[in-house]
């Protein structure tokens, strides 16, 4: 039940990239960038030296540096460690007990950490809407599009992404900013994105569109 040790995978490219439904366009006033559970634990089933962590790693970086630049909002969400058995809910069952008590687990890597006026949203289940208040938080800032990178991407990222379409909240999954258990589940999340609730982009479009 615990992660499973990730194998090197190329990044996906833009000619990997799926068909998108729709042409929405990231907007830097009516958008938040999300930094989803991008944590040391969470990290440290890949060999961070290899892809896709570096690649992932530097396009949240630049991401989050243009997003300061310009006044979007940055919101990560983390897990908390140490969770009891009644927090963790079914998760226990497929996850098992989850993040330990261990600060340097618990913290964002240091390459994407929260800077001054980041926000961080204590994290429970796989959508980033469940149990925190971001949807409020989005609706306190008027933004109504979510820019979303992290890990895992058919997990987290892609129910967040689900949870936001069901919320009328554009989401714009960047694929070259997030990483998963696989090449193919990677592509997976992508595709069912791109199919049913959000725009699939990547980094440099992102940059340019903004």
């Amino acid at each position: 039940m615990a992660l499973p040790k990730i194998t090197p995978y190329p990044m996906p490219a833009p000619a990997d990239l799926p068909a998108n439904r729709v042409d929405w366009k990231a907007d830097p006033d009516r958008a938040v960038l999300l930094v989803h559970d991008l944590q040391n634990y969470f990290l440290s089933a890949y060999d961070t030296q290899a892809s896709p962590v570096p690649e992932l790693l530097g396009n949240v970086a630049a991401l989050r540096k243009r997003a300061a630049a310009l006044g979007i909002p940055v919101l990560y969400t983390a897990q908390p460690g140490g969770q009891t058995p009644e927090e963790r809910g079914l998760q226990q069952d497929f996850w098992g007990p989850g993040l330990p008590a261990d600060p340097a687990a618990e913290a964002i890597a240091d390459a994407v950490a929260p800077g001054p006026g980041d926000t961080v949203l204590t994290k429970w289940k796989y959508s980033g809407f469940v149990r925190t208040d971001l949807a409020e938080r989005l609706a306190a800032l008027g933004r109504d599009q979510l820019i979303l990178t992290g890990v895992y991407a058919h997990i987290g990222v892609l129910m967040t992404a689900c949870d936001a379409w069901m919320r009328d909240v554009r989401a714009f999954v960047v694929a070259d900013a997030v990483a998963d258990f696989s090449a193919e589940e990677h592509a997976m999340a992508l595709r069912w994105a791109a199919g049913r609730c959000a725009v699939v982009t990547t980094t440099d479009t992102v940059l340019d569109g903004i």
